[in-house]
């Protein structure tokens, strides 16, 4: 009796409830998960059609106000207002604060897609547009789907995870082939290392080696950028339409 009333006040989704091989769910149970993802989906595209061609910077929540990648990743949001760009992170502290922050001082524009999580997230006070979602792989679609380059900066599995999910897109012409930023030499050889063992293994080919330019060079990053997006696109502006209640 006691396990049938909880089954029926228990919620029919629980919000983000770590479960595991259980298997597959009811069908009622999956209906409803996926009319969620779909929601998150709108609703992120709703906030974000307007932002303009961004640059996505990803790294680590962890670095704080006086370290070293946060004083850089400050400074390439600075630039990136500069250049034109809407500076795009996934909202949190750390290098994404650090980079949206450079924007926002320096009158750019400033967006965040952030992620709802038990500990580190919490969204950063430098956005002018912000975006929460609970799956990470919704978010990692809009990071992706507004951005014209990527700039990576140390950062721990969530950082790697959003580099080699960006790469395998380039590589598999899934995205055209976006101009990736790798900055800090010291931080990322033992992984360029591994990529060109990697490549020595005959697991990717040799050309991949060329999606990803590894510096220490905030000026050659944003050259690089720069020259590579200004050369193959044309940005159009969006047109707002009443109907869809989108707010001028």
């Amino acid at each position: 009796m006691e396990a049938s009333i909880k089954s029926k006040t228990s919620p029919v989704i629980p919000s983000k409830e770590p479960v595991y091989l259980e298997g597959p769910k009811s069908r009622g149970y999956e209906l409803l998960f996926a009319f969620r993802v779909f929601k998150q989906f709108m609703k992120g595209f709703r906030a974000l059609h307007f932002v303009g061609p961004c640059v996505t910077v990803f790294g680590s929540a962890r670095f704080k106000e006086d370290h070293p990648y946060y004083i850089a990743a400050r400074e390439f949001g600075k630039r990136i207002a500069q250049a034109g760009f809407t500076t795009m992170t996934g909202g949190g502290p750390g290098i994404m604060e650090a980079a949206n922050r450079g924007a926002f001082e320096n009158g750019g524009k400033s967006v965040g897609c952030n992620i709802v999580l038990p500990f580190e997230q919490k969204e950063n006070p430098y956005l002018h547009k912000s975006v929460t979602f609970e799956h990470f792989f919704v978010r990692k679609v809009l990071l992706v789907k507004y951005s014209y380059a990527f700039i990576i900066m140390p950062g721990g599995f969530g950082t790697m995870d959003e580099l080699f999910e960006t790469l395998t897109l380039v590589q598999t012409k899934t995205i055209t082939q976006f101009p990736v930023v790798l900055y800090g030499v010291e931080y990322f050889t033992p992984l360029m290392d591994a990529i060109r063992e990697m490549q020595k293994a005959g697991t990717i080919s040799p050309g991949d080696m060329d999606l990803v330019l590894l510096t220490d060079s905030m000026e050659e990053a944003m050259a690089h950028i720069s020259t590579y997006i200004r050369s193959n696109y044309r940005v159009k502006p969006r047109k707002r339409h009443w109907w869809l209640l989108e707010k001028r």
